[in-house]
């Protein structure tokens, strides 16, 4: 929703339209507008002089490091348009990526920016932005003075007939001295309110042309698709590779701390039970069946360490079944609903488990809920899970908490986590991930 021109105290009576004129929002967009004529000229004429310049000199071996050079300053130039366009129309545009260099040198440099896409982009800004600023720049401080100067024309008729000797502003004249003027009250009115009329338009009008900047800028000056989408992949590699260690050091510290050692005390108690077997066969009798006990005990612990990594039944009957058991197994009683007709990909059906693991785990450990609901279904190419309980709500995913662990692990993925929980409950988990099946 654009809250450009919304009130800024709850109770306030004045409508949007009539405050427009005067919001710091319209008067920042209409100096953007101004002040894009002289930075057009400006960018428009680097940009010829640099393009001419190159193209006549690459008979010699300057032209294409002159042509670099051009480049790097249309960049340059850039950077101030989104410093220009983030200042005063509140758009938040990246820098683009980088030119990378293949070799070190200036000759590595050269060839990076003559092949770096946003570098011919900024020139294209260049060149494409004059004639638009001239037209935006003309409209706008034409549609704009003529409101105001109209508006109030009431206030300003007087210098008619006392310095120009006729009795309002000429609206015709036939050549003979014979006119029409803007004399009459109903036609003073009539201008006035005209010019109200272009005045509450202003803003509408200002913002609709500065919206064509804003796709611009947008879409020349910042970084292209095709490099965003390689910025969160890159991101989203480093999440899974953290989340993958954070994992193995888990792995190995509930090995290290429960099976092993359980198991090392397990070899010392058969060691000394087997020693005592012929001089007190009554206590090594005894021994081994303390001993047998922490064998059960291991074996537990492996299992659920197993479970933990992957459990069997997810991989033999699929999401359904996994998910009832690991509602069996909540402190909370869990309702599960699975409605899928196929199987999702693998490690998509992996994540999913895991996700309703951690939230029914939440649930248990923070929700002070009475019961749960999990439910599982797919929508067009989309896994959808859902965890909601009657709990004390109050969950977010804030920095630091375990719900924006889950929300970087789903979006390493082109997963999606949303959290409807307001105080006092209820509490409603939803996480979308891709279905790749």
């Amino acid at each position: 929703m654009d809250t450009a021109y919304a009130p800024r105290l709850r109770g306030s009576r004045v409508p949007v339209g009539l405050r427009a004129p005067f919001s710091g929002r319209t008067w920042r967009e209409f100096l953007y507008l101004f002040l894009s004529l002289p930075m057009s000229v400006l960018m428009f004429t680097y940009a010829i002089t640099v393009l001419a310049l190159g193209a006549g000199l690459l008979v010699t071996f300057l032209g294409i490091p002159v042509l670099a050079g051009g480049l790097a300053g249309s960049r340059a130039l850039g950077g101030l348009e989104r410093a220009r366009a983030r200042a005063l129309l509140g758009l938040e545009v990246a820098d683009p990526e980088p030119p990378r260099a293949s070799k070190p040198g200036l000759m590595g440099w050269v060839g990076a920016v003559l092949k770096s896409g946003a570098s011919w982009r900024h020139v294209v800004y260049s060149l494409l932005h004059m004639p638009w600023a001239i037209f935006s720049f003309v409209f706008s401080l034409t549609f704009w003075s003529v409101g105001w100067v109209l508006l109030a024309y009431p206030l300003w008729r007087w210098t008619f007939p006392a310095y120009l000797d006729q009795p309002g502003a000429l609206m015709w004249d036939d050549g003979s001295g014979h006119g029409i003027y803007l004399d009459a009250p109903a036609e003073i009115g009539f201008t006035s309110g005209f010019g109200l009329l272009l005045v509450l338009a202003g803003p509408w009008v200002i913002h609709g042309l500065t919206q064509v900047d804003r796709v611009m800028v947008h879409g020349l000056l910042g970084p292209s698709l095709l490099a965003t989408r390689v910025s969160q992949l890159e991101s989203d590699r480093g999440v899974v590779v953290d989340t993958a260690a954070a994992d193995l050091r888990r792995i190995e510290r509930d090995l290290h701390d429960g099976a092993q050692a359980r198991l090392v005390a397990l070899a010392m108690d058969l060691g000394l039970a087997k020693e005592k077997l012929a001089a007190d066969p009554e206590a090594a009798a005894k021994m081994v069946d303390e001993a047998h006990g922490e064998v059960k005990t291991a074996l537990q612990e492996l299992r659920d360490l197993a479970r933990g990594i992957h459990p069997a039944i997810l991989t033999d009957r699929g999401l359904g079944p996994a998910l009832s058991a690991l509602a069996a197994r909540c402190a909370v009683p869990v309702t599960v609903t699975v409605d899928l007709d196929r199987r999702p990909a693998a490690a998509i059906e992996g994540i999913a488990y895991f996700t309703a693991s951690e939230l029914l785990q939440n649930v248990s450990k923070h929700a002070r809920a009475t019961s749960a609901t999990l439910d599982v279904w797919c929508t067009a190419d989309r896994l959808m899970v859902l965890v909601a309980d009657n709990g004390q709500g109050g969950a977010h995913t804030e920095s630091g908490t375990g719900l924006a662990g889950l929300a970087e692990r789903l979006d390493a993925v082109d997963g999606l986590l949303i959290v409807d929980s307001p105080t006092g409950g209820p509490t409603c988990v939803t996480a979308e991930l891709p279905w790749r099946g």
